[in-house]
């Protein structure tokens, strides 16, 4: 093993000795002659050359990978620190590393009892997977999701940040190359996010990972087996994690098995009726009206239990307050509350999520659908001109009172003690 490690080392060093060499011939004729009398002038002065920079980047290469194939648990804990410097300022470094064998050795690391030696190793594996999609997939097929934690609570928030941020990237891998089913990907991120001790900057790097892996429709299963629902559900009260937690959310929820899995949560639609009165975040308005439309659509029940926690009213305000988006999807939400002994949801109306069965909804006629726009125009142009006479009503009294206090300040007041 290490007569063959030792050949590639020197095979590498070679041909990037040569590629000086060829570099060096390519100069002009009188730029070498130049640089040849320089040499020539300053041996007298120092007979010791430094040798060139590139050289002694290469010999502490060689020695770090030496220390980390071959060295004590000690040695390859530098050695992995060492490397993680290396990989942060040259591409190309990285690209070699992975020709060494470097990987393999530090995703074993991963695995070690000792936080320290884990720690090194994930930071230098952290480092290597940017910029390269070779480096991710070699990383993969090492069995870097076996080696995950299965506790999170005896991790440190430097080492459980790092295994986050690891995650992260790995998880811009197609579905085909990361095994999110058969490893422990999932449960150590919803195992992260629900403890209380992790910080939020970590959680948010797990949401950003989460929302990745929705984007593969065949991760949307062993999301809904692993509790992500009830997790992001969790997570969206939150308004720093929100938006995060809803985009997640949006995803899963056009599919069979995450919308499922919202009907049956207790905080749905409470929870998400309750973010539609958050005005300073309008993003997460507009996730959570469009997650009420997916659960809303061709279901009665689920309209039932809309109606019942008050959602009418907070869909009249912001279909006049909120931005262009939510008003629309408010629009449409209060088109389908108008009245639902009389109306029925055809299967045009709401996003498309899939043939729905007969029971679960009706076409609505073409006049009682015109009467239901009608009605709903009527409903906005009441409440907006109930606001209206509010506003005035206030400016009228704000104005009395002004009109009152400067009359009695004329009256108790000489003129000759005014400024004007």
């Amino acid at each position: 093993m290490k007569l063959h490690f030792f050949t590639k080392i020197r095979c590498l060093l070679k041909s990037k000795a040569s590629s000086r060499k060829r570099n060096l011939q390519a100069l002009p004729e009188k730029s070498r002659t130049y640089q040849d009398s320089e040499k020539v002038a300053a041996l007298p002065e120092a007979i010791v050359l430094k040798p060139p920079e590139d050289e002694n980047d290469e010999v502490v290469l060689q020695k770090t990978v030496k220390k980390l194939h071959f060295g004590s648990w000690e040695e390859k804990e530098k050695a992995a620190i060492e490397i993680e410097k290396l990989a942060r300022e040259d591409k190309k470094t990285r690209k070699l590393m992975a020709e060494l064998g470097v990987l393999q050795v530090l995703v074993s690391m991963v695995a070690s009892d000792v936080s320290g030696h884990q720690k090194a190793a994930v930071n230098a594996l952290i480092q290597l997977s940017h910029g390269t999609y070779t480096n991710k997939a070699l990383m993969v097929n090492a069995d870097i999701c076996s080696k995950l934690p299965k506790n999170v609570e005896v991790l440190d928030q430097s080492t459980r940040h790092g295994f986050a941020e690891l995650l992260l990237s790995l998880s811009s891998l197609t579905n085909t190359q990361l095994p999110v089913a058969s490893s422990h990907i999932l449960p150590f991120l919803m195992d992260t996010m629900n403890s209380d001790s992790t910080d939020m900057k970590t959680k948010e790097i797990c949401l950003a990972t989460i929302s990745n892996l929705c984007l593969v429709l065949e991760n949307a299963g062993p999301l809904v087996l692993n509790g992500a629902v009830q997790t992001l559900l969790r997570l969206m009260s939150t308004k720093d994690l929100s938006e995060k937690a809803l985009a997640s959310l949006g995803q899963l929820v056009v599919t069979q098995m995450g919308k499922k899995a919202m009907e049956d949560c207790l905080i749905v639609p409470k929870g998400l009726i309750e973010i539609l009165t958050w005005e300073d975040k309008p993003k997460c308005q507009e996730y959570s009206a469009y997650i009420l439309m997916v659960l809303a659509h061709q279901s009665w029940s689920q309209r039932e239990k809309m109606a019942k926690a008050g959602i009418v009213p907070v869909l009249l305000e912001v279909s006049l307050l909120g931005s262009p988006l939510v008003q629309k999807r408010a629009m449409k939400l209060l088109q389908w509350f108008k009245d639902e002994r009389n109306v029925r949801m055809g299967p045009h109306s709401g996003p498309q999520t899939g043939w729905m069965s007969p029971g679960m909804g009706s076409p609505m006629s073409p006049r009682s659908g015109e009467e239901g726009r009608k009605m709903m125009k009527n409903l906005v142009k009441q409440s907006l001109y109930k606001n209206m006479e509010m506003i005035t009503r206030r400016g009228n009294v704000d104005m009395e009172s002004e009109s009152c206090r400067l009359k009695s300040l004329i009256i108790s007041t000489s003129s000759k003690s005014l400024t004007y």
